[in-house]
């Protein structure tokens, strides 16, 4: 079937603490004849948000019931999720250590360190590790990810050594190269490390030139050099060491845990049902929180209540087609660590 096709807002949330109390819940939305959505919060705060300048979703709206990919909301992760990590998963000691159980977390593969600690499915990795390098709380130009100055070549020479001879870090670290690898990897059928990518993120890496990166970079674009470094990052995963894991881990974990849980929802506008939804992650994967009809005053109850229905619907496929592409890689991933 066709790949969904669905644009949403990310709000982009502050990182100056982790909130401690819970984040307000939606007590009215309404679609505004000034084509704004109007919200207001159980705290009394109020939103406006011009519908034009949010994303919209396309028509004909299919699912990808395939084994392949992932469809991705950049969306505000759920306090229980949270606060799962935080109480469970983490001792924090100071703002910047994390100190987790090393007993029971792989540093074999950046994937098993990572799912030990945030759990849930692989959306919750994409969501983490694409936010903790969106607020650079994830650098991949540190140290700790430049690979060591040598002259010493592998004999016989290997392939890997041969792919990855100029790589000044140990990932892919400027766009020739990184679409070099690519290229490869495609030709090859070796692409199982961005298995469940979201499709848009690969074809902005693929789009976008080192220059054009730059310019990214310095126009302060931080969320679309975030999803072009998260497939870099993962075309550069099986050549990371245990240092790189562990660090990357630790960085993610520290992200999420200092993620200040916004109070300013994340809506996308469903252009098919008339509807704006706003919606965030759970544990369990996405969940909507308030849904609200541009049409809602002038159509029957019924035809509002089949339209909640279909969308309901369309979530929970959403969420079961990540868990089957969650339960490949997973299965991938303990293939290669034994």
């Amino acid at each position: 079937m066709k790949r969904i096709s669905l644009s949403l807002l990310f709000v982009i949330v502050a990182i100056t603490g982790y909130s401690q109390t819970l984040q307000p819940t939606i007590s009215a939305m309404k679609w505004g004849a000034d084509y704004k959505l109007h919200v207001k919060l159980a705290n009394d705060s109020a939103y406006v948000m011009d519908v034009k300048g949010l994303y919209h979703t396309g028509k004909n709206l299919f699912i990808d019931t395939t084994d392949k990919s992932t469809t991705y909301y950049p969306v505000t992760l759920d306090k229980e999720f949270i606060d799962y990590i935080k109480n469970k998963k983490i001792v924090e000691q100071g703002i910047d250590t994390i100190k987790t159980d090393s007993l029971k977390v792989s540093y074999k593969t950046l994937w098993s360190a990572t799912h030990a600690n945030l759990g849930g499915g692989y959306i919750h990795f994409v969501n983490c590790l694409v936010y903790s390098l969106e607020s650079q709380q994830l650098r991949l130009t540190d140290p700790i990810f430049k690979r060591p100055v040598t002259e010493w070549r592998p004999k016989p020479m290997t392939e890997s050594y041969k792919r990855t001879r100029k790589w000044e870090f140990y990932y892919p670290s400027n766009q020739k190269l990184a679409q070099k690898e690519y290229k490869l990897r495609l030709k090859e059928n070796d692409l199982r490390d961005l298995q469940g990518v979201p499709t848009r993120f690969i074809e902005l890496f693929l789009e976008t030139s080192q220059s054009d990166y730059e310019k990214l970079i310095s126009n302060r674009k931080f969320q679309l050099v975030a999803q072009i470094d998260l497939v870099r990052l993962l075309l550069g995963a099986k050549y990371l060491g245990e240092d790189q894991i562990r660090n990357i881990s630790s960085r993610v974990l520290s992200a999420v845990v200092k993620y200040n849980v916004n109070t300013m929802p994340s809506v996308i506008i469903f252009d098919d049902y008339n509807a704006a939804v706003a919606m965030s992650l759970n544990s369990k994967g996405y969940q909507i929180d308030y849904i609200v009809y541009s049409d809602g005053e002038t159509v029957s109850g019924a035809d509002l209540a089949g339209r909640t229905s279909m969308i309901e619907g369309l979530i929970k496929n959403i969420n079961e087609a990540n868990e089957r592409v969650f339960r490949k890689r997973l299965q991938i991933y303990y293939q290669k660590v034994k």
